[in-house]
Formats: structure tokens, sequence, C-alpha cells
């Protein structure tokens, strides 16, 4: 709710407050109900954000501890969240907090794009520069390196793409199929 609804909402208790009254206390539990048309207004950018550095749901939802059903309930735009599960996206995430908020004119969509942007190129950066097998492009990377840290210093602790094993594809089994089992595993049960 914004000054000038919540001003619009109570300028007839204002009005028809009789001022002789010594009684100037704030009710004991205020209660602000929202307006019917901010309740569907987009509250938060998780999910906008989560993409943009290149997370996946599950990714954060084991940064986060939570489960995977959980993670998508809170990116819902209109979910209106406590601030410290906002940190803890904050954290997971590591990018700055207003980056999360929705601002009334989105201007922050640049710079939040800038830096997943310049996050990736670095991670690109990185992963040449530790798989190069020429001096030259190694140099070449530190010095990309270097600009890029120049350029916002907070990419110096980003870590490179990860370069061990493939993803599979959805018609390869992971390891775990190709696993046998005992039939003492199904019988024996501790009591």
């Amino acid at each position: 709710m914004s000054i000038g609804q919540w001003n619009a909402t109570n300028d007839h208790a204002v009005e028809s407050h009789d001022t002789s009254s010594a009684d100037t206390s704030l009710p004991s539990n205020p209660v602000v109900e929202p307006v019917a048309a901010a309740a569907h207004q987009p509250m938060q950018r998780l999910a906008a954000v989560r993409r943009m550095q290149g997370l996946s749901r599950r990714a954060v939802a084991r940064r986060l501890n939570v489960e995977v059903d959980e993670i998508r309930r809170q990116e819902s735009e209109t979910a209106d969240l406590p601030l410290s599960i906002i940190y803890a996206w904050q954290k997971a995430m590591d990018v700055p907090l207003a980056e999360l908020l929705v601002e009334g004119d989105d201007a922050s969509t640049s710079p939040i794009l800038r830096r997943a942007q310049l996050v990736r190129l670095m991670k690109t950066v990185l992963a040449v520069r530790d798989q190069a097998k020429q001096d030259s492009i190694r140099r070449m990377a530190e010095t990309m390196w270097e600009q890029l840290v120049e350029i916002m210093p907070e990419l110096a602790h980003i870590n490179p793409w990860h370069a061990v094993g493939k993803r599979r594809r959805l018609s390869e089994l992971g390891i775990a199929a190709h696993r046998h089992l005992t039939e003492n595993v199904f019988l024996d049960r501790p009591d």
C-alpha cells in the first residue's frame, strides 16, 4: 500500500477524530489490509534473478535446504515472503538484496542483467584459463580476468563453470541404475 493510498483511506478517520482527546496512542495491534489491486502486483523477482544467474530450482533448493516445490511456491512473484526468506535467497544466489525486490519502474533490470552477463563471462574466462594448453591463451584469459575484476570487483570470487563429467541425456541412466543389490537388502530388516 502506498503512502497516498494509506492517506486516502485514513483521511476520514483524521477528520472525524476529536483532537481534544488526550489519547494519542496507536492501536495495540494495527492490521494493514492489502489493497485489492496491490494483492496481484509483483513483490519480488526471485525466479527472474535465479534464471539470470543460471541456477536451477534444484540448485537453489539444495542451497536453502528446502524442497523444490517450496522453491516453486516462493518464486511466485506475488508471494508475500518474510524478509528472512528473501535474505536466505540473497545469500544462496550471492546477489545484492535490491536485485530480488521489485521496484515501481523495474529500473533494476539493466543492472541485474549486466551483472548476470558479467558473471557468465567471468565463469567462461576462468574455464578457458584453467583448460588452456597454450601459454598465450592462458595469458589472454588472465588479462580478461583482470579487466573484468576492474569493472566489477565482486567477480574476483566467482568460480569457473564445472568441468568435471558431462550432462546425461534423458535416455541415459545414472550410475545408481547400474548398481546391483542383493536380495538380502530387501529381506533383512532391523527390528
